[in-house]
Order: C-alpha cells, then structure tokens, then sequence
C-alpha cells in the first residue's frame, strides 16, 4: 500500500524525487484509514544562466618538427643501454649508489639503500641530493648535508635537516639506439625509415594534443557553468557520488584487494562530488532545454578515432557497434561534448596559441567525462 500510493503521490505532484523517501506511517485506529508520511528529497529545478556574459580562454597549438625531433630524443633516452665509464659522473649518467640519511645524528626509517640505481636529473631525490653526486667517480665517499621539501609527505622528516652518507659504486653513460626498423616496432611503428617513422610520431602527437586542448576547453567551460549556476545538489545524489569515488581511489591505489571502501572519509571526496553532480545536473539541464540529440556521424568519427590507436581499427570499431553498453558510453560522452560546443557557441572566446609542451599539460582540476555523463543521464 505504502510503495504504490508513495508512486501516486508523487505522479500526481510531478515531483522527481532524488533518492529514497523515510516512512514514518501514522497511528491509526481500526477503521480509519491508513496514513503515513514520505520525507524525500527532490531535484532541484535549474534555470540556467545567461552563458554569453562569460569569456573563454582557448589554448591552441601545432605541432612543430622541432616538436617531433624532440620527442624522438625522448624516446631515444627511454631505450637508451648502459655502459659503464671510469670518469665522473655527468647530468644524465647513472649511479649505483649505496646510501644512508641521518636525522640529528640518528637513521631514520626508508632512508637507506644498497645498490639503488639514480639517473642523474631526474628529480627522483630530494633537492641537492643527485646535484651532490655529479662530478664523483666510482668508489668516491661523500656526505650530503641537506634538507626535506616543507610539504614532503612524511610528517616526521617534512622540512627536517638531515645527512646523506653516499657511496658511488659505478658510474654508466647512456647510450642512444640508432633509429632503425628495430627501433620503430618497439612503439608499434612499421616504418624502415626516419622520415615515415616522423611522420608517424607527428601523428601521434597531434592526436594528444587535440585531445589535451578539448579536455582543457571543457575543463574551463564547465567550471564556467558550474561557477554562474548556483544550485543545491541533493545529499542523496552527492552520496551515491562519493561511493562511486571511494571505489575508484580503492581500484586506484589498492586495487581493491581486501580494502573497504566505505572505511575512507567522506570529507575527502565531499566537494568533487558536489562539483560532479552539479554538472551531470546542468548538462542534463541544457539537452533537455536546448533538445539536443546525439549526433550519429559523431558518435562514428569519435569511435573511429579511438580505433587508430589499435593495429586492427576495423575490428575495434565493430566491436564498439555490436556493443551496446560500450556504445551508450561513447553516445553519452559525444552528447556532452556537443554541449560544450554549444556553450562555446554562446560564450566569448580569446585565442591564444601555446607549444607542445604547455598544450599537453593536464587541466589543474580535470573533468572526469565518464562520471559527468553518468551523472547527466
């Protein structure tokens, strides 16, 4: 009695509820009707900004055979063989080290090691620690007087002065593989010459860079809605947010072998699920109002373009369509991207033109498309 007169109620109302109702049913004598009382909360009803008040910056970029020539390096340096060498060390050699840190005289714990292998300028030490190995030979002894970032992530050690005993077993220099067939089908290219295999790597990173300037724009445009669109985001809605994000840091950092999810805080996922839900709800909002339907061709173009990335496109793409929850995920996230393209349309936009390097950096507080658009349907 209570589920189906609950469902009329709220029919005849044209509420939508966001979430389950608490019943508290009401005594009644025998005879009376039966009467309870549904608490429940509902979604908000939107109305949407004017989106032609806010200015966009829109980052845009080529790729440049300086670009390519550099990122060949890049890839060079990632396969590059050791060779042992009876000099110094240099920026970009590797060190077998053996090393023990000291704080206030005493060994602190996970500060020491035997046989760790370092390349020189990569950062992975704390400051000064490799730029006090570079000029030291095989068997060199040294003392490393240093200090921990203020913001290192142990407690204990965080902004601490401490010492480094070090000792350099070996020094080995890189050396670069030549760039041959051999060299190509290590990145799945199959090309025996530089000039193909250019081409190739330029097409690659053109791809990435589209894809990291789109992220961008939509990154920036739906921070816009979000921050000219004040709405209350239903506590039921922001729940079954912040679970889905606890199972995602669970597969993140434990791949949820025997940790419970529901054992880490809320607070720590608290406002980005707000903020997901917040913009599933005006994105919902704007294909309702503006009747936005998904446009097929896209939906084609967009799976195609995912299929170029395999060795068999064709069979991906097949795949893709004789998948219908694999397809939905994709429609889901093209019908999105054409609000996006909407809100563009309205806002206005100043170009700027970057480089590689800063147009694949990632957005400071990136969108997660999947859960947008989940939140959106």
């Amino acid at each position: 009695m209570i589920q189906s007169s609950f469902y009329e109620a709220v029919t005849q109302e044209k509420l939508k509820p966001a979430g389950g109702p608490s019943i508290e049913p009401k005594q009644a004598a025998e005879g009376e009707d039966f009467q309870f009382v549904a608490t429940f909360e509902v979604y908000p009803v939107i109305e949407l900004a004017d989106f032609s008040a806010v200015e966009v910056t829109k980052e845009t970029s080529a790729v440049t055979e300086a670009d390519v020539d550099e990122m060949i390096e890049t890839l060079r340096k990632q396969q590059s063989n050791w060779s042992l060498v009876e000099r110094a060390a240099a920026d970009g050699d590797r060190v077998n080290i053996d090393f023990e840190g000291f704080k206030a005289g005493v060994a602190f714990e996970g500060g020491s090691a035997s046989g760790h292998e370092l390349v020189l300028g990569s950062n992975s030490m704390i400051p000064g620690f490799e730029d006090g190995l570079i000029g030291q030979a095989a068997g060199a002894e040294l003392d490393l007087d240093l200090s921990f970032p203020e913001a290192y992530h142990s407690e204990d050690l965080a902004g601490q002065a401490v010492s480094f005993k070090v000792k350099v077993n070996s020094v080995s220099a890189p050396e670069l593989p030549e760039l041959s067939a051999e060299f190509f089908a290590k990145f799945g290219i199959d090309e025996t010459d530089v000039e193909g295999f250019k081409v190739e790597i330029s097409k690659n990173m053109e791809r990435e860079v589209k894809q990291a300037l789109h992220a961008k724009l939509k990154n920036t445009v739906l921070n816009e809605l979000v921050g000219i669109n004040q709405i209350d985001v239903p506590s039921a809605l922001a729940d079954g947010e912040i679970d889905r994000l606890r199972q995602q840091a669970v597969q993140q950092f434990g791949g949820g072998s025997g940790i419970d999810a529901s054992a880490l805080p809320a607070e720590l996922f608290s406002e980005q699920a707000k903020r997901r839900v917040a913009i599933g709800l005006l994105v919902g909002e704007l294909i309702q109002t503006s009747g936005l339907k998904v446009d097929a061709e896209r939906v084609r173009s967009t799976v195609e373009e995912m299929a170029e990335t395999y060795q068999q496109p064709q069979e991906v793409i097949d795949y893709y369509y004789s998948n219908s929850e694999q397809l939905a995920q994709v429609e889901a996230l093209v019908l999105e991207d054409q609000v996006v393209d909407l809100l563009v349309s309205q806002a206005t936009i100043t170009e700027i033109s970057v480089g590689y390097q800063d147009a694949i950096k990632p957005a400071s507080e990136a969108v997660d498309t999947e859960e947008t658009a989940e939140a959106a349907e």
